[in-house]
């Protein structure tokens, strides 16, 4: 298995905010994580990447590598990358120096390489590529955040929210882009308030509540739980 929890707790100082959370990623999948505000699910993208900590519990890579025990600089290097929600691109620095910041633990030999990838990907940023990164629109900034994040050439990567506050045309396009990551090889681990989109476009999923895995099952099963449907889905 690529990314086992297990019987993992967080807290806020006296608020617990996952409770006894355990789940699996399997590599080669999108396995997304749906909830309502508040439920659990950011805090849980946190924790897998070391900016928490959490009270109980484990998060292991690969069958063997504790990561709750590791700094955020070391998960990276481990090879899982956070593309945190509301995209926060550093928005002083050009489109390609925020993508370079991406690369700062990769070999300076393949930092041409993989720049043409993600420009190949997304043609818009290599348009913009000398732009500052606070100028561009709502989705151009997720793509350059998703970019970013490629460029520590992923095995996990950790998606929090990419449709927040997009037109639908640009929320279609982006889990375009999302199905086009995971087909190239890159797992995925979605979370996303688009109930509807996540379970169209992942392998498996779970759902989350006040800080605890309710459901699991595959992601066609629970588009149509009747129960999802109606906390969820909007029927």
């Amino acid at each position: 298995m690529l990314l086992t929890i297990s019987n993992l707790h967080v807290r806020y100082g006296a608020i617990e905010a996952l409770r006894d959370v355990s789940l699996e990623i399997e590599q080669g999948k999108i396995v997304t994580l749906i909830g309502s505000n508040g439920a659990g699910k950011t805090t849980l993208l946190r924790t897998i990447s070391g900016l928490l900590r959490p009270t109980a519990g484990k998060i292991i890579w690969q069958d063997k590598i504790e990561l709750h025990r590791l700094r955020p600089d070391l998960i990276v290097g481990h090879g899982i990358s956070h593309v945190p929600e509301g995209r926060q691109v550093f928005a002083n620095l050009t489109v390609r120096e925020n993508l370079v910041l991406g690369a700062y633990q990769q070999p300076g030999i393949l930092l041409a390489s993989d720049l043409d990838g993600v420009f190949s990907r997304f043609p818009v940023l290599a348009e913009r590529q000398s732009q500052r990164s606070g100028t561009l629109s709502g989705g151009e900034q997720q793509m350059l955040a998703i970019g970013r994040a490629l460029m520590a050439r992923p095995r996990l990567l950790l998606l929090d929210e990419p449709s927040l506050g997009l037109a639908p045309m640009i929320v279609r396009t982006i889990f375009d882009i999302i199905r086009q990551i995971n087909a190239a090889g890159t797992t995925v681990f979605l979370i996303e308030q688009n109930a509807h989109m996540a379970l169209a476009v992942a392998h498996h999923a779970y759902v989350m509540r006040s800080g605890q895995i309710i459901l699991s099952d595959t992601a066609r099963n629970l588009l149509d739980d009747p129960e999802v449907k109606r906390a969820y889905l909007g029927g």
